[in-house]
């Protein structure tokens, strides 16, 4: 009965905070999208990520005096201050919100900024007036009025033309920084002197100024960016690299911010691209912001696939990039001599799962040439040996017996030290194929340079998430993101519908180049013979030097440990709780900070929910709780 209380008490929250029609509104397009089962889960998780965000600001990120005065008084200590401009182009805007976010900038702790802003053309006859008296008021404002409209590439060019600093933070004009925001901007071009770029936390700000939808962003994912553009706001740049690059491209008008974040990438890479994880920018959410739909601005979404394409071929990246639903999805092209992939199944009886897994392989694979090797780990039922045997008759199918006790990564080890293709797969045997070209997809994407192992969306036979990437931490170790979502959810941020690296994938459904599998030693049989051990590999691969991705469109179901069975005895039980404390004391405090999620998020559950607390160092003046606590 709470539960459904709960749910009430929620319900009508959600429809006080956003009207009825709204609601309705969200709610027929998630049905549109996710159908039936979607709605259910959604009114049993009716709290979104964040859900008591309020709360979460008044405790992890309010301004009060004493905090102002503690963050003042650490600026004074500053060896050196570097000076940022805050480049704003405006056009029309709402007279209300443009001296809102002029005086988000002249409310800065930090001082040493100036604010160049270029009008362009505007029509009405608010706006020169209402600039004109910032720049007498303040002598760090410069404005420019531009004798005609050139739209928002060559208005943000005539800002930027007035910059005068070694930054360069940008600013759309309705939207508002935060008070903090350039304070911690120059704390971290101090700490950080071989970056080039900045980027934060951001939120959506409502027109009564109620803040809402943070979102907590990772460190730099080069997948996850050529999905979205993940930079955006509040994004700080080195202004030598943006002369060096040319500043804006006229043409690029709704994505010219991506359009030149991907510029810059081209000329500094990843490592000189930092993440500060604080929400430091309020984006405005108003009927024609992008911020309140994708759908608001469509050209933006051209002009994002025609700089990423153009990217692509800048950098000799043999694909392309087209706009799909809240982002863009990158194909890449398989070479016309495609290599060998060959798919490695350990087995244990259970002949029907494997039936199922191996035909659905033979079926419903367009991709080609690939074997497969089935590791018969001490089969004894008649009809799994007779089907076994069946399968010597298929030519590209293999049958090794392995009768040693159960070790997952040694019978796989041992299996691809005699595959022949120059890319390997793990496999389960409780794994059913759904879409045809999830091998091309995934070994598409297992070529590309810097790339390691390859992950796939799997399902739950009702067609909920089983995996969309691992986080680490979760849990204590590592678990799935997205668990328990329904398939065609587009998860937090997007991210259960678009690729993405992760720092690590299942091996349920893995795939990665021989080589690398080799080159990190495979996975490791002495210390982790059933749990884990594709997380430990993924780390391994991470540190050699790649990324791991994982792709939403390679679609499996997964019958999740079908044949093996649960940790359902006191020995299995024992092994798993060494495997945990092998991962925990091996990786140590890593596992709780992985590169590819927030500190700001939960490591309690799979929803992305709020951390209470933050794995951040606290603001001045604030101290850090030491219990956790869940908003939902």
């Amino acid at each position: 009965m709470k539960k459904y209380t709960d749910i009430a008490i929620r319900l009508i929250g959600l429809i006080r905070r956003d009207g009825v029609y709204p609601l309705l509104k969200k709610s027929a397009g998630i049905f549109r999208r996710e159908g039936l089962a979607g709605l259910r889960w959604r009114a049993g998780n009716l709290l979104p990520p964040s859900y008591g965000y309020s709360e979460w600001i008044e405790q992890y990120d309010r301004l009060d005096e004493e905090t102002i005065n503690q963050l003042r008084a650490d600026i004074a200590t500053m060896a050196a201050l570097p000076r940022i401009a805050v480049v704003m182009p405006t056009y029309n805007a709402d007279p209300i919100w443009l001296a809102e976010a002029i005086d988000s900038v002249r409310n800065q702790i930090y001082p040493h900024w100036e604010l160049c802003i270029a009008d362009d053309a505007s029509t009405s006859k608010e706006i020169r007036p209402l600039l004109e008296r910032y720049a007498q008021e303040d002598a760090r404002i410069r404005v420019v009025f531009r004798n005609e409209n050139g739209h928002i590439s060559a208005a943000s060019n005539s800002a930027l033309a007035l910059a005068t600093s070694d930054w360069v933070a940008l600013l759309d004009h309705d939207d508002v920084l935060a008070q903090h925001a350039l304070y911690f901007v120059a704390k971290e071009i101090i700490r950080r002197p071989d970056a080039r770029l900045f980027y934060s936390d951001e939120d959506k700000i409502d027109s009564k100024g109620k803040r809402q939808a943070p979102y907590f962003k990772c460190e730099m994912n080069i997948d996850l960016f050529y999905s979205q553009n993940m930079i955006s706001h509040l994004g700080v740049y080195q202004k030598r690299l943006l002369d060096e690059i040319g500043g804006f491209r006229v043409g690029f008008e709704g994505s010219q911010d991506y359009d030149l974040a991907l510029r810059c990438l081209e000329r500094i890479g990843t490592e000189a691209i930092v993440h500060i994880p604080r929400v430091l920018y309020h984006w405005r959410v108003h009927a024609a912001s992008t911020s309140a739909s994708g759908e608001a601005k469509p050209y933006a979404l051209l002009a994002g696939e025609r700089a990423l394409n153009e990217h692509f071929a800048r950098q000799g990246i043999d694909g392309s990039a087209e706009a799909v639903p809240r982002g863009y999805r990158a194909r890449y092209r398989l070479p016309e001599q495609r290599p060998l992939v060959s798919l490695i199944i350990p087995t244990r009886n259970g002949v029907k799962l494997l039936r199922q897994c191996i035909d659905s392989i033979l079926k419903k694979t367009a991709y080609s040439p690939y074997e497969i090797i089935v590791i018969d780990n001490g089969s004894d039922e008649k009809a799994t040996l007779d089907y076994l045997r069946s399968l010597s008759n298929t030519e590209n199918i293999r049958v090794i017996r392995d009768d040693r006790p159960f070790n997952y990564s040694a019978l796989n080890n041992m299996a691809i030290s005699s595959a022949n293709g120059e890319i390997v797969g793990l496999i389960n045997n409780d794994i059913e194929v759904i879409t045809e070209t999830w091998l091309d997809e995934m070994v598409s994407l297992a070529i590309q340079p810097g790339v390691g192992a390859v992950g796939a969306k799997l399902l739950y036979p009702d067609e909920r998430i089983q995996h969309a990437g691992v986080v680490t931490g979760l849990g204590g170790v590592a678990n799935h993101a997205h668990k328990f979502l329904p398939r065609n959810s587009y998860g937090y941020f997007c991210r259960s519908a678009i690729i993405s690296s992760f720092s690590a994938v299942t091996a349920a459904c893995l795939i990665v180049r021989k080589a690398i599998y080799q080159q990190v030693g495979g996975l490791n049989e002495i210390d982790l013979a059933v749990a884990f051990n594709d997380v430990d590999f993924c780390l391994r691969v991470r540190d050699a030097g790649y990324r791991n991705v994982w792709t939403p469109y390679a679609e499996l179901f997964h019958h999740e440990s079908a044949t093996r069975g649960s940790e359902d005895n006191p020995e299995k039980v024992a092994r798993f709780n060494r495997e945990v404390s092998y991962m925990q004391s091996h990786w140590g405090d890593s596992l709780n900070n992985d590169p590819a999620y927030s500190p700001n998020l939960t490591l309690d559950h799979e929803g992305f929910k709020l951390a209470w607390p933050p794995r951040v160092e606290p603001l001045l003046g604030h101290a850090a709780p030491h219990e956790n606590k869940e908003a939902a």
